[in-house]
């Protein structure tokens, strides 16, 4: 019983002082700024892009030239466009955390005030999880109201086959719903690679490389099999087959499965963060 005891009292000591922690990253990110103006960048600029998208495509001729079999066209996916450059702004919010305090030497005054680093690391995972699910769902639903107003007038409309946009139908609410979650782990895979490498330049790079470099090898290499891994192991081709809704049995992974590789790299990225946050000095 006292071994028990003693552990209970261990584990809470060790969180024990998350709330004051929550508090403390809460206040610093409510405080900046450019936390407000990235988030606002990644909403608006997430709809923008996903309605310019949206409003291009053009589809005439009429019901046999605009069916669903003929432009294999999947509407949900071309409102989500804007995601593309929606995820480099969260990313970069969520290396500003960690980075933003290691190029100041802020870092130090963090750790004084939470000795605890992995209590620290958590507080920094809630408080980015929470910006980014607040701004992304802004930009998706931003996203999910042009696509319903604008693509029905490009030919992508119900009396040409295609389902508009909705959360009523299930497969485009897994899309938008999915794409929240893309963006709040790709932040959590920046916070992760930032909180390992502790430089803002260096982390946002090897985000972005992580992001655009498989999709641009897997493009050229000559190998199809070779090609088809290449997609089923990047974070951002596999993450984004959530946002499908034709064609899923071309797909090399299922919509929920491809976000599961996502969540692998996002979790293998924190907890090598965690490993070298506890090891190193400040």
């Amino acid at each position: 019983m006292t071994e028990a005891v003693a552990s209970a009292r261990y584990a809470w000591g060790a969180w024990a002082g998350l709330p004051d922690a929550l508090h403390a990253e809460w206040t610093k990110l409510r405080t900046l700024a450019s936390t407000w103006w990235l988030l606002l960048a990644a909403a608006a600029l997430t709809v923008a892009v996903g309605a310019a998208v949206a409003a291009t495509y053009q589809c005439s001729g009429g019901p046999a030239a605009c069916a669903p079999a003929v432009t294999d066209a999947d509407p949900a996916k071309i409102s989500l466009t804007g995601v593309y450059l929606g995820q480099v702004i969260v990313a970069l919010l969520a290396v500003l955390v960690v980075g933003g305090e290691y190029g100041t030497g802020m870092i130090r005054v963090t750790l004084a005030a939470t000795p605890r680093r992995l209590t620290m690391l958590a507080a920094k995972m809630a408080v980015v999880t929470g910006w980014t699910l607040a701004a992304s769902v802004v930009a998706v639903a931003g996203s999910l109201l042009a696509g319903w107003l604008i693509l029905p007038g490009r030919g992508l409309s119900a009396a040409n086959g295609y389902v508009v946009p909705s959360l009523a139908n299930g497969a485009d609410l897994r899309a938008f719903g999915g794409s929240v979650l893309y963006l709040v782990l790709i932040a959590l895979l920046a916070l992760g690679v930032t909180t390992a490498v502790r430089d803002s330049a260096v982390a946002i790079g090897l985000v972005l490389g992580l992001l655009y470099l498989f999709p641009i090898v897997s493009a050229v290499i000559p190998s199809h099999t070779w090609s088809r891994h290449l997609e089923q192991i990047a974070p951002m081709t596999a993450g984004l087959y959530i946002e499908a809704t034709v064609g899923l049995a071309a797909l090399p992974l299922t919509p929920w499965q491809g976000l599961g590789v996502l969540a692998l790299w996002a979790v293998g990225a924190l907890l090598l963060g965690a490993a070298i946050l506890r090891l190193r000095d400040a």
